[in-house]
C-alpha cells in the first residue's frame, strides 16, 4: 500500500505523460493535454475544498494508524490523491482504451491505498474519485 500511494504521489502520471508524448501516436497532445487539465483543475479543486472542509484526517483522530507516512497537507476531504489518480486514469484511457485496465486498476490501488494508511476515510476516496472521474470525463469533451 506504501507504494501505491507513492505511485500515486505525482512521478507515475508524469512518466506516463512522457511515455505517451514519445509513443502515443497521432492523439498524443490530446490525450497529455486532456489528463493535465484535469489533473490541474482537480489540484485547484480539492485545494480549496479542503480549506473549506477543514475535515481531520483519520490519522488525527486515532493516533495508532498502520502507517508512518505524513499526509501531504493538513486536511481529508477530499482526497487529492484519489481525484488525481482518476482524473489522469480516466483520461488517458479515454484516448487509449488497451490502457484502461492497468490505468485504472493503478487509480483504485492509489484510492485503497490512502484509506489502509490512515491519510483518508473512505468517503473522502469515493468523493475524490468522482471528482476525478467528472473532470476527467469533461476534458476528454474538451480535447478530443
Amino acid at each position: 500500500m506504501i507504494l501505491a500511494t507513492r505511485l500515486g504521489d505525482g512521478w507515475i502520471w508524469y512518466l506516463l505523460g512522457v511515455v505517451l508524448l514519445v509513443f502515443g501516436g497521432p492523439q498524443r497532445y490530446a490525450a497529455v493535454g486532456s489528463a493535465t487539465a484535469a489533473a490541474v483543475a482537480g489540484i485547484m479543486l480539492f485545494s480549496v475544498i479542503k480549506k473549506a472542509s477543514r475535515r481531520q484526517r483519520p490519522c488525527e483522530i486515532e493516533r495508532h494508524c498502520w502507517s508512518r507516512i505524513l499526509p501531504p497537507d493538513q486536511f481529508s476531504f477530499p482526497s487529492g490523491h484519489s481525484i488525481v489518480a482518476f482524473a489522469v486514469a480516466v483520461s488517458v484511457a479515454r484516448f487509449y482504451p488497451s490502457l484502461g485496465g492497468p490505468l485504472l486498476f493503478m487509480a483504485v490501488s492509489v484510492a485503497v491505498s490512502r484509506v489502509i494508511l490512515g491519510m483518508h476515510f473512505l468517503s473522502d476516496v469515493l468523493v475524490g474519485s468522482m471528482i476525478g472521474v467528472v473532470l476527467a470525463c469533461t476534458f476528454f469533451c474538451v480535447f478530443r
